[in-house]
């Protein structure tokens, strides 16, 4: 189960604070909602969840036509004019999400996104739900 958000808070402070230009961090449940965030807006936040769900699952879907591919997404980055988009997979239907500006040090987001995962990725696990009640 997910601990509370509150306890991610400094964790995803840490990482916002860490990596300059990060405008955005989201954690968020595979099926697209919102666990935690820092910075931005709440609604900019549920939105992004939102996405991510499909995302995740397109990445999946390519990734499973890899011939020696597990069929796991682990991260996905999109540039953007103005930005990059960072999703990477952070435990059992779990994902991590991030918005960064474009002059943001894309090797250092990446591994600072991996540490923070290996730090709390056994804690991010968000159980299976069925009309809206966890299974």
């Amino acid at each position: 189960m997910i601990q509370q958000r509150a306890n991610f808070d400094w964790m995803l402070k840490e990482l916002a604070d860490g990596v300059p230009q990060t405008r955005q961090v989201v954690v968020l449940s595979a099926d697209g909602l919102r666990i935690a965030r820092y910075g931005g807006d709440p609604d900019a936040a549920d939105r992004i969840a939102a996405a991510c769900a499909g995302l995740q699952s397109l990445a999946t879907a390519v990734a499973s036509e890899i011939p020696d591919s597990d069929g796991k997404m682990n991260m996905v980055i999109i540039e953007v004019s103005g930005g990059f988009f960072y999703l990477m997979a952070a435990g059992k239907g779990a994902y991590l999400a991030v918005l960064a500006d474009a002059h943001v040090d894309a090797g250092l987001m990446s591994n600072r996104m991996r540490d923070l995962v290996v730090r709390i990725g056994a804690h991010l696990t968000s159980p299976p739900r069925r009309n809206g009640q966890t299974v």
